[in-house]
């Protein structure tokens, strides 16, 4: 008797490894979660609070400021023009050190990009 093996989508394997990352992945008042999504043409960034629930700052590329430097721009340089902005935002809002949460995507291409523009934009992971 054959096995029959369940196919997972893409989408079921990035949601269950996000459920993974964020049952160990946790953010407070002094070292705030870095939140990551990842849509086909955009990146967008949050700092949260989890203990009080709030979010602090946000960023995407599509906000106003960036938009109009994104031209000519690839979707990775891109997202580490927008992970330098949050970063810089964030530094503003008082928060220097933070626990990345690459939200069950895999650590590579855009997310990391936009992870290092975070770091060169001054924050602390």
């Amino acid at each position: 008797m054959s096995q029959t093996r369940k196919v997972k989508t893409r989408e079921q394997r990035r949601d269950r490894r996000h459920r993974r990352v964020r049952g160990k992945v946790n953010g407070t008042a002094e070292r705030p979660r870095l939140v990551v999504h990842r849509s086909l043409n955009n990146v967008e960034g949050q700092v949260v609070d989890d203990v009080s629930g709030r979010t602090l700052v946000g960023l995407s590329t599509l906000d106003a400021d960036l938009r109009g430097k994104r031209e000519g721009m690839s979707k990775t340089e891109a997202s580490h023009a927008a992970g330098k902005a949050l970063a810089e935002k964030a530094r503003e809002a008082g928060v220097t050190h933070v626990v990345f949460d690459r939200g069950g995507y895999l650590y590579h291409g855009r997310v990391k990009a936009f992870a290092e523009g975070a770091r060169e934009g001054g924050l602390e992971f």
